[in-house]
């Protein structure tokens, strides 16, 4: 669950690391039930991954940064010099 919680998604690990949203709250900024972000992405540290990120429906690549916490996530992602930083939870208790 994103952390404003206006999406579920499914993460898929292949060659890839794929996040496919599953439900969408509010569909006015765009964003769809099905849409991916297909995530290339590499251990920085112990509990960080980084790489690129495409988005095959709006079709930037991104940068991403990727911090990895017990039950949660926090994504931090970049086009140019505009970023935001992103906060996910697995809804397990």
């Amino acid at each position: 669950m994103r952390g404003d919680g206006n999406a579920k998604v499914r993460v898929a690990c292949d060659s890839d690391i794929c996040a496919t949203n599953l439900w969408i709250k509010d569909t006015s900024g765009g964003e769809n039930v099905g849409d991916k972000l297909v995530m290339t992405v590499k251990p920085k540290s112990a509990d960080t991954l980084s790489g690129k990120a495409f988005d095959p429906n709006r079709n930037p690549t991104y940068s991403i940064q990727i911090k990895v916490r017990e039950a949660s996530l926090v994504t931090r992602g970049c086009v140019g010099l505009a970023c935001k930083n992103v906060s996910w939870s697995s809804g397990l208790r």
